[in-house]
């Protein structure tokens, strides 16, 4: 497994590009919002900068608990403290995203399932050891 960045996002030394936020079910129909700011060139380096930084969230991520990832570029801090994003459980395990007033282009969501997969690709790749 290969990634096209020359140095990876977590041992940049440069400043958050993008914010984060994790998306965990609290239990009785509430959904718990992390956010954390990250660096990277787009969503993906920026989640893989989440997962794998300094207090990354990579065991947070295994958690059953995890619903899924929304990645924002730019930052706002306004944003981070109350991220307009809205989660609705659709059945099945299933749930439903919206985040208020955002452009296509400058939000991701991240399933669980996508989150999990990136994780276990840069922990093949980067393995603490």
């Amino acid at each position: 497994m290969t990634f096209d960045w020359k140095i990876p996002p977590w041992q940049r030394n440069e400043d958050s590009t993008h914010m984060a936020v994790m998306l965990t079910d609290a239990g009785g129909g509430q959904v718990a919002l992390t956010t954390e700011s990250v660096r990277g060139d787009n969503a993906t380096e920026a989640l893989a900068d989440l997962l794998m930084g300094p207090g990354g969230a990579g065991g947070a991520v295994l958690l059953p608990s995890l619903i899924a990832v929304v990645v924002r570029r730019g930052i706002d801090i306004m944003w981070m403290a109350q991220p307009p994003i809205q989660v609705v459980a659709a059945g099945d395990g299933e749930w439903n995203i919206a985040v208020e007033g955002a452009d296509k282009d400058d939000v991701t969501a991240f399933s669980a399932k996508d989150t999990r997969d990136l994780l276990a690709r840069l922990q093949a790749v980067y393995s603490a050891g």
